[in-house]
Order: structure tokens, then C-alpha cells, then sequence
């Protein structure tokens, strides 16, 4: 048996969100942690009606934006993908062609 490799370190990270502080662990480091973190301070206090909203709900909210978020970027990976796979199919018949003689390459 080979020897386990020990867990990664654990980071112990205090941030405030919508005016809470809460302590977090993680095995990422602290400022990706505290970015994280900000990123879902600022998706609440842009909501709307932030002030009045129950701290729950304004959590609720913000998931389903951050969400949101996230489905539209895989979608932009997906199309962006699919348009590097076409790129790279028109470059390789393109050489293709030039190698071979084809269309488009000069005559000896």
C-alpha cells in the first residue's frame, strides 16, 4: 500500500456578507476565499430591494443570480468550444489542401 497523502491545507477566513461576518474554512487559499465572498456581498447589494429583504431571501436571490451567471458561462464555453472546433477543422482542411496541391496553392 502506498502512503496516503495528507489533506490539504485548511485556510480559516472571516469575510462579510450583506453586513454579516461569518468564518469560513476552506482548502483554497484566503483571498480566492475572500473574492468568493465578495462576489456574493455585492450580487446581494445589488438586488433591488436589498434593504428590506429578509436575509434569507436576499440569499435566495443572489444564488439564483450567481446561477443564472454560471448557466450563461457554460453556455459561452459550449458555443465558444464549438466555434474553436470549426476554426481548427477550416485551418487543418486549409493546410490539408496547400500540402496536397489542392485549390488555392501556387503551381510549380
Amino acid at each position: 500500500m502506498s502512503p496516503r497523502k495528507p489533506p490539504p491545507p485548511r485556510h480559516t477566513v472571516a469575510v462579510e456578507i450583506a453586513g454579516e461576518r461569518h468564518v469560513l474554512r476552506s482548502d483554497v487559499s484566503p483571498e480566492y476565499t475572500r473574492s468568493v465572498a465578495e462576489h456574493v456581498d455585492a450580487t446581494i447589494r445589488s438586488l433591488p430591494s436589498f434593504p428590506t429583504l429578509e436575509p434569507f431571501r436576499a440569499a435566495t436571490l443572489a444564488a439564483l443570480s450567481i446561477t443564472d451567471e454560471l448557466f450563461k458561462a457554460r453556455e459561452e464555453i459550449v458555443r465558444l468550444r464549438a466555434e474553436i472546433g470549426r476554426s481548427v477543422d477550416d485551418v487543418s482542411s486549409l493546410l490539408e489542401e496547400a500540402v496536397n496541391g489542392g485549390a488555392g496553392a501556387p503551381e510549380q
